[in-house]
């Protein structure tokens, strides 16, 4: 096996390429499955480094993958590159100022993410030719992290049949492996169709879509007090029916996100939130049309792969950060509140420390903090192939991810910094697993003993088809 330096000295060979390409996906913020130039930007990239590239995985427009080495094992590392709405934010400021005035923005690091990965392959990549190592690298671009479920669609079309362990990473304010913990999740949506009337001279002969909405939110609220304790629903109007108040809405639309620990409690609370609906129609005389919009799994934990990212972390030891990388931390991190900066120091089970404003460490393995949960597409890679995920420090800590100050950050020294740091500690896990045939062998014995306990169950009805948006 070869010396562990050189995974980190490959990865150091292709790294300003990739900050490069991060820098212009950050530029470009693209949602919800209309990421084509970044997908572009990513395909050009793979092409350039020498891998076999695949578009449209999965029927997905905005998706792609590239594959090197040939034989042996295949160890899939996971980017994404989706922006969020309403976040536009101008680079390097610990102010906000928007870029374009209600525009998109990379507020969760997705720039990062993407690039850290597709740097980590493209080290695998040279490593297995230059050791003559049998097995196969992939990375895959994957669309719509942000409420889309691409992983979901593209884990139930077979896009990751034949991989053998799966590695992706998220930026973070510490350096950790994360948490085998997400939510289930299911965005459902409501469409309620009455009759319009002159709200003053016929109000009884009209039957208000709107009213039906409104009292699904009530029956909603009820609900909460009879739903297991890590369950979260949150809604969204999507049409309240009009701007008339003199108008009886004819057809209001409402979007709900259904979210628990485990899928089944999930797919339950679902059950009893449709149940809700029918019944907010039965009292306004509507009908009402329920719709997945998509849906993903909670994760399924792998012990043995989260071992071996923790024990390429400790090989690492944590971000490089450097003074300049602090004194903007510690601007961004007086813009935040004590409870942001608390909040963070608590999910690794610490008090905040007087000037600490970046994490130059690495965080134990299970630190039993406060527990946060999301939702991410993840969790259905998880349910297929072995997977192990980790946090890797980029920002001011405090700063709330799905914010401007996130934004601001994201082509600082320090964003650039962690991005390489994590392609060197997945590219490094993906180089154990690939020259260590018991590792990899341990890590799925170990997800085929979880699947048997608790068989997979695709949260994603079989004819939904993913929200694909047309190319601008």
């Amino acid at each position: 096996m070869q010396n562990t330096s050189e995974i980190p000295d490959l990865v150091a060979r292709h790294q300003d390429d990739l900050i490069g390409l991060s820098d212009r996906v950050w530029g470009m913020p693209e949602t919800l499955y209309t990421e084509y130039r970044s997908c572009d930007e990513h395909t050009a990239m793979l092409r350039a480094k020498g891998f076999r590239v695949t578009e449209n995985v999965a029927g997905l427009p905005t998706a792609v993958m590239g594959e090197a080495g040939s034989g042996g094992p295949v160890i899939a590392i996971l980017g994404e590159y989706d922006a969020l709405p309403g976040l536009s934010q101008e680079a390097g400021l610990d102010y906000k100022q928007e870029v374009e005035p209600g525009g998109h923005g990379h507020g969760c690091g997705h720039n990062l993410l993407g690039s850290a990965a597709l740097l980590a392959a493209t080290a695998v990549k040279d490593w297995l030719e230059a050791t003559g190592t049998p097995g196969r690298v992939r990375y895959y671009g994957c669309p719509a992290e942000e409420g889309g479920a691409a992983k979901t669609f593209m884990v139930r079309d077979g896009a990751f049949d034949d991989v053998d362990a799966a590695i992706t990473w998220h930026p973070s304010c510490f350096t950790r492996v994360d948490d085998p913990l997400a939510l289930a999740n299911t965005r459902m949506d409501f469409h309620f169709s009455g009759r319009a009337a002159h709200a003053a001279a016929s109000p009884h002969l009209g039957r208000s879509a709107l009213d039906a909405v409104e009292l699904m939110s009530v029956g909603v609220n009820y609900l909460r007090e009879h739903m297991v304790q890590d369950a979260r629903i949150h809604y969204a109007y999507l049409d309240p029916g009009g701007k008339a108040p003199n108008v009886v809405q004819s057809a209001a639309s409402v979007r709900y996100s259904i979210r628990a620990l485990k899928l089944s409690d999930m797919l339950a609370l679902v059950e009893r939130v449709k149940k809700v609906a029918e019944g907010a129609a039965l009292m306004t005389e509507t009908r009402v049309e329920a719709r997945v919009f998509t849906a993903v799994s909670n994760h399924l934990e792998n012990l043995t792969m989260d071992r071996a990212m923790q024990a390429a972390l400790d090989e690492l030891g944590g971000v490089p950060f450097d003074d300049d990388d602090r004194a903007y931390a510690a601007r961004i991190q007086a813009t935040l509140s004590e409870q942001d900066i608390g909040s963070e120091w608590s999910m690794i089970a610490r008090d905040p420390e007087d000037g600490v404003v970046l994490c130059d460490w690495v965080v134990p393995m299970r630190p039993g903090g406060e527990v946060l949960i999301g939702s991410t597409d993840v969790g259905d890679v998880t349910w297929k192939v072995p997977t192990t995920e980790v946090l890797v420090a980029t920002c001011a800590i405090g700063t709330p991810f799905h914010s401007w100050q996130l934004t601001a950050q994201g082509k600082s020294g320090m964003a650039h910094k962690g991005m390489v740091h994590a392609a060197k500690a997945m590219g490094r896990t993906a180089q154990m697993l690939l020259a260590d045939a018991a590792l990899l062998a341990e890590a799925k014995a170990e997800h085929a003993r979880r699947l048997a306990k608790t068989p997979y169950i695709c949260p994603l009805p079989a004819d939904l088809k993913a929200p694909i948006q047309p190319r601008p």
